[in-house]
């Protein structure tokens, strides 16, 4: 379905979407039979006094995404709240795909009528997030036959009348363009495949992870979003401060670092003005501990109001551009373990997305 855009809106509000909520052989061998997202969510617990844990899901419940009931009712309330489309995890791992049967549910059947895009998550998998480092599945890149072959499968996405799109070329999400050898070379390649499909052309769109000198025009891509996550390290801009639990955990020392929310606003959103295309990407919450217990981030004290100012300047920053062109990101619809998040839960019931609605001014 394409998008609306006889309407002015003030923004295209896309918004990640993760498919790990459903049992896969990957997961049954790696942390148990019957493993899904919602095992880490259902299992945490607060780790030091206010800290709210554990998130638990609201009007959707702990759904299950081989269930096309479940997949409809968030298309559904996603439109509800004036969110334009899915921008959907895609895992291609050098021909091997997985957490796939969600996606290939949705386009094969068609259903739900509610657009949507792809972001290849192009990362390795392992446990360190646990506190070790075994690899679960490498991020690997055999060469231009996969190359090929990944674009053939792109393809019949890329082809839905679903799927979304600036100025008729599918936008396409690369979540680590720097870890693609010859990157120029394989973007052109693509371009070519997919004129020579009929499209006229492709919208690429590379993430940058807190680097705001990071130019997508130097990779081949055609736009940047970042992701503004304040990193462990310290590399930050000095004005901004954390709070840091320090615990003797099995003889090893961890550290969990905790960030007021309201402190690290002015930083979630890039601060300064460039001459490429730049789609601003906005955070209601963070909270890993479900996943990475002592080892987490938090945004401690998040809150809708406060998430308000920072989609409100996103916003305007792409209000006075072409239709088409005011893409904010959200990350994320239903990164459940990561706690960020719009869907309903026991807390805030339809708050943030009520925020959203409020900002786009929908009635």
């Amino acid at each position: 379905m394409e998008p609306d855009t006889s309407e002015k809106k003030r923004a295209r509000i896309i918004a990640f979407h993760l498919p790990q909520f459903h049992p896969t052989p990957e997961n049954d061998q790696w942390w148990g039979k019957g493993f899904t997202e919602w095992t880490n969510v259902a299992k945490a617990t607060p780790l030091f006094p206010g800290h709210y844990q554990p998130h638990i899901p609201a009007d959707l419940g702990f759904y299950d995404l081989r269930l096309p009931e479940a997949r409809q009712a968030q298309a559904d309330l996603a439109r509800q709240y004036g969110i334009e489309g899915f921008c959907y995890y895609h895992y291609w791992f050098g021909g091997r795909r997985i957490l796939e049967r969600p996606f290939n549910e949705i386009l094969h059947s068609g259903e739900p009528d509610f657009p949507f895009c792809l972001c290849w998550a192009n990362h390795s998998w392992n446990t360190a997030w646990q506190g070790t480092n075994e690899m679960l599945i490498e991020q690997t890149y055999p060469g231009w036959d996969d190359h090929a072959a990944h674009f053939d499968w792109l393809l019949q996405a890329f082809t839905d009348k679903r799927y979304l799109k600036l100025d008729g070329k599918p936008i396409f999400v690369i979540y680590r363009p720097d870890d693609i050898p010859d990157i120029q070379r394989v973007v052109e390649f693509w371009r070519k495949r997919a004129q020579e499909a009929g499209l006229p052309g492709l919208h690429l769109i590379g993430v940058s992870n807190r680097d705001e000198s990071w130019d997508p025009r130097a990779r081949g891509l055609d736009a940047s979003t970042m992701q503004a996550l304040p990193r462990r390290d310290g590399r930050i801009p000095r004005r901004y401060l954390s709070t840091k639990l320090k615990l003797l955990l099995e003889g090893n020392k961890h550290e969990l670092t905790i960030w007021d929310y309201e402190e690290i606003v002015p930083i979630l959103l890039r601060s300064n003005k460039v001459d490429w295309a730049d789609y601003p990407l906005v955070l209601p919450n963070w909270d890993n501990t479900p996943r990475s217990a002592m080892r987490g981030i938090v945004f401690h004290n998040a809150t809708p109001e406060l998430f308000r100012g920072v989609l409100h300047e996103a916003i305007l920053r792409v209000e006075n551009r072409p239709n088409e062109e005011r893409i904010v990101f959200l990350k994320a619809w239903n990164e459940w373990a990561e706690g960020n998040y719009v869907e309903p839960d026991q807390k805030w019931g339809h708050a943030w997305l009520e925020v959203i609605r409020d900002e786009l001014r929908i009635s």
